[in-house]
């Protein structure tokens, strides 16, 4: 895999940038990596103020550590703005009471904004886990609208869930991996996903088990001796939903989310191919702004690396 125009900052317009731009949402607190709240929170601060800020999206973090967080946050010398905004962007996972969860973001983004500090965060999103359309109509009743609602579905449920989803105009979210096998879905199975939220117009994330860009195999946690699994890559996520949303079968669709094969895509300032499908820059961009929105990973660096290594970077 190649790029054959390659950026350092935000200003870049060809496919690969497209596709990559704001896509990593930080989530350093959670499992493998499972850092302290304040060495996440200053590798956020460096990962902002770093050439790859364009890249990088939310803070991730529970609902249950807000009041960790500030501290942590209260402590960084200066933290950076990054590229888009003077403020940090949180996304918020929710515990088994939404309803005063729900209003502890309210107080905590009040509080924030009337900050006289130079430094401010808010929680612009929020995350939790539900396994039916009733959940879903329930969560609805006291999630405030303007917060972008992520339910983490069962993929056995998405057929009744997605569209609830769309009533409800909330946002879907998938789980990718974990760190056992078994918690790594069958790409029909995520690509089915993906075409019901293309075809209810959801907007989704994925999280866990994406630190690599392409679909191969790895160690499923950072032990020496942890198991090997075959992990699905985000370029091959991500990717796949651009193409789905343009029309892709799912059929195809499948084989592109399994393709292991850096030379099968080639990116240019005009769009992306594999092997015979084609898609253009505005078609990635149109995927990426109101759909295929990011995904969640314990590590920053990690797909950087990689990145640099397939010279997508």
């Amino acid at each position: 895999m190649k790029s054959s125009h390659t950026t350092q900052g935000p200003a870049a317009t060809d496919a690969a940038s497209t596709l990559l731009r704001d896509l990593i949402d930080y989530a350093g607190l959670f499992p493998p990596a499972s850092l302290s709240m304040s060495r996440s929170v200053a590798n956020y601060d460096e990962y902002l103020r770093s050439g790859r800020s364009w890249i990088l999206g939310r803070f991730i973090l529970p609902v249950a550590r807000l009041a960790e967080f500030e501290d942590a946050f209260a402590r960084l010398p200066n933290p950076a703005s990054g590229e888009n905004g003077a403020e940090w962007r949180l996304s918020a996972l929710l515990g088994s009471d939404g309803l005063a969860d729900a209003a502890r973001i309210s107080e905590f983004n009040l509080r924030l904004a009337k900050s006289t500090t130079q430094r401010s965060a808010v929680i612009e999103s929020v995350e939790l886990k539900v396994t039916s359309s009733r959940e879903i109509e329930r969560i609805s009743a006291f999630i405030p609208r303007a917060l972008s609602t992520y339910c983490e579905i069962p993929t056995a449920s998405a057929t009744d869930c997605i569209p609830a989803l769309a009533r409800s105009a909330r946002r879907a979210k998938i789980r990718t991996g974990g760190e056992t096998a078994d918690k790594f879905p069958a790409p029909d199975d995520v690509v089915e996903f993906i075409r019901l939220c293309a075809a209810n117009n959801v907007p989704f994330k994925a999280t866990a088990g994406l630190h690599h860009p392409l679909r191969s195999i790895h160690r499923l946690t950072y032990q020496p001796e942890s198991p090997l699994g075959m992990m699905h890559g985000f370029i091959n996520l991500f990717l796949a939903a651009a193409f789905l949303r343009a029309g892709m079968n799912s059929k195809v669709a499948t084989q592109l989310l399994e393709e292991q094969s850096p030379q099968a895509f080639h990116f240019d300032e005009d769009g992306v191919s594999w092997h015979e499908d084609r898609l253009s820059v505005r078609a990635i961009a149109a995927a990426r702004q109101d759909f295929a929105v990011s995904f969640g990973s314990c590590s920053f660096t990690e797909p950087i690396d990689d990145l640099r290594s397939l010279s997508l970077l």
